[in-house]
């Protein structure tokens, strides 16, 4: 790939967790406060459903289910945690708990497959864990415990999720971006009744609401996994392993200058140490990875879905 290629695709790519990032504060200062269930249908089923006219692929057989389930467990349960814990806690705390979820990736996948736990494994979820302690209980800064909570509980539905995906992989006509159009869909779907029931619809949606949504489900979701999708395809494995890191640093900076969020120095460690923990996480697959493989599809969905 020719150098001037292989900056434009890096440069566009980096696009899409920069703009998951802004997830945080757009749900602060542009969305009606706690309606946390009706701003994650608005942003999974629109976008699903534009996904499904565009490609227009179906599933088939038993793929029904497991692709409602891995929608539930993925876009549903996960949207709703994140954006939960959006509204009670800074964007780039909440960013950061999130993305937590390749360490429990790893603790389920030893639980449920029976696979090996190395130290190596041990050492990093133990500095994990670490740093969720330094994050959440230190420092004059006390972090609201229902959206630590929230955030743990988004993180642990997808690292499922994930664990799903790895033990059934995809349909096989089935790209990326349609296997995520789908479980945007019964995400969304999923999402429906529960907000048509406990939340409704605002009366009086005001204009800032309205683009708050829009940039939510056309940018954050439709323009987002569609550019990362084709970044996955141009980019090397190692690279687009780690832009993934771009969407808690842009939550942190985002919060940084426009809202002020700081944290204590004890807490900053807490970050540094879950953020050094993930990337080790990245650095042991890629190591176990042959040389000439491509990315499978656990470790793509968990880079796409992780920071959304």
């Amino acid at each position: 790939m020719k150098t001037s290629s292989l900056w434009f695709n890096l440069l566009l790519t980096c696009l899409a967790p920069l703009v998951w990032g802004s997830t945080y504060i757009v749900t602060t200062q542009m969305l009606p406060a706690d309606l946390p269930l009706l701003a994650s249908t608005l942003r999974a089923l629109p976008a699903g459903l534009l996904l499904l006219m565009i490609y227009r692929k179906m599933p088939t057989g038993q793929w029904w289910l497991k692709i409602a389930l891995l929608g539930m467990l993925n876009i549903g349960v996960f949207f709703y945690c994140l954006f939960s814990a959006a509204y009670y806690l800074p964007g780039g705390t909440a960013a950061v708990i999130m993305s937590c979820q390749p360490l429990l990736v790893m603790g389920l996948s030893a639980i449920l497959f029976k696979e090996k736990v190395t130290l190596a494994n041990m050492t990093i979820l133990g500095l994990g864990v670490l740093g969720i302690v330094l994050l959440v209980l230190q420092g004059n800064v006390v972090l609201n415990w229902q959206g630590v909570a929230f955030g743990l509980a988004g993180a642990a539905s997808m690292a499922l999720g994930l664990v799903l995906t790895k033990y059934w992989g995809k349909p096989s006509n089935f790209s990326l971006i349609d296997f995520t159009g789908w479980q945007l869909t019964f995400g969304g779907m999923v999402l429906l009744p529960i907000t048509l029931y406990l939340e409704g619809f605002p009366p009086n949606l005001t204009e800032l609401n309205i683009i708050g949504y829009s940039y939510l489900c056309i940018i954050g979701s439709v323009f987002g996994y569609m550019i990362w999708f084709r970044g996955i395809a141009h980019l090397p494995v190692v690279t687009s392993s780690f832009l993934g890191f771009l969407s808690p640093i842009s939550a942190g900076v985002l919060g940084y200058f426009i809202l002020d969020e700081q944290l204590t120095s004890t807490q900053w460690l807490g970050v540094i140490a879950i953020i050094l923990a993930i990337v080790l996480t990245q650095l042991l697959n890629l190591k176990r990875q042959p040389p000439a493989s491509k990315p499978n599809l656990n470790n793509i969905q968990a880079k796409t879905l992780t920071n959304a």
